[in-house]
């Protein structure tokens, strides 16, 4: 099963990606809604998104966005064919172990705009911050290191996209939120997209393939 709202982000991705690249990812599309629509177990339809990536390293850069988009559409879609429990059994919690170093924090970034959507609320990085991710609670320390850079650059809500890119330029290599700082910062800051907007932020952005194909993810999750 393929939750709609994912399979219009992987289209808008491919497609994003390929706008702003030389290897047309588009031609993917097909490939990709094959691996998601699957009724296989998680683990195999992972083995199955990474042959696709294997095959194709043109799209490198998306691969660990992508499996962020197949464990969001496995909690979406093809939980709904499992026992009420399910995340709760040990061969989840088995799975998660094996999954542990996979993915980015677009992850949180998606349900976050899930529970938006259910709660009918407009996205705000504040919101997020504190409200989604729980950063001012001791409990969660986690997720404000990790979030840190965010959290001190709150202000670039309100800067030109230029400015962000600094920002993201300058963000040590191995912050958690490096490649995702600059779609991020963006999103929030044109939750409503105009296509005035969109060429601004293509214009400015770091790796304009990839930020651009995450910034149509989040514009097709809002």
């Amino acid at each position: 099963m393929i939750d709609s709202k994912i399979e219009i982000a992987i289209g808008d991705a491919l497609v994003a990606f390929s706008e702003y690249n030389s290897f047309d990812a588009t031609q993917l599309t097909e490939v990709f809604g094959e691996v998601f629509e699957s009724d296989e177990d998680f683990l195999t339809k992972v083995d199955e998104l990474d042959e696709v990536f294997d095959d194709n390293p043109e799209i490198e850069v998306l691969r660990e966005v992508f499996f962020d988009l197949l464990l969001i559409n496995f909690f979406s879609a093809d939980v709904k064919k499992l026992e009420d429990d399910y995340l709760e059994t040990a061969e989840w919690e088995d799975i998660e172990e094996q999954t542990l170093d996979r993915g980015t924090e677009l992850l949180n970034l998606l349900l976050y705009l899930n529970e938006c959507e259910d709660e009918d609320i407009e996205p705000e990085l504040e919101d997020y911050l504190k409200e989604f991710l729980l950063v001012d609670e001791d409990e969660f320390q986690d997720e404000y290191r990790i979030y840190e850079p965010v959290i001190a650059n709150q202000i670039l809500i309100d800067s030109p996209p230029a400015e962000i890119n600094k920002v993201a330029l300058s963000l040590p290599e191995d912050s958690e939120v490096k490649e995702l700082f600059y779609p991020m910062m963006c999103f929030f800051q044109n939750i409503e997209s105009t296509e005035e907007s969109r060429k601004n932020i293509a214009d400015h952005a770091v790796s304009p393939d990839f930020d651009m194909a995450v910034y149509d993810i989040l514009q097709a999750f809002n």
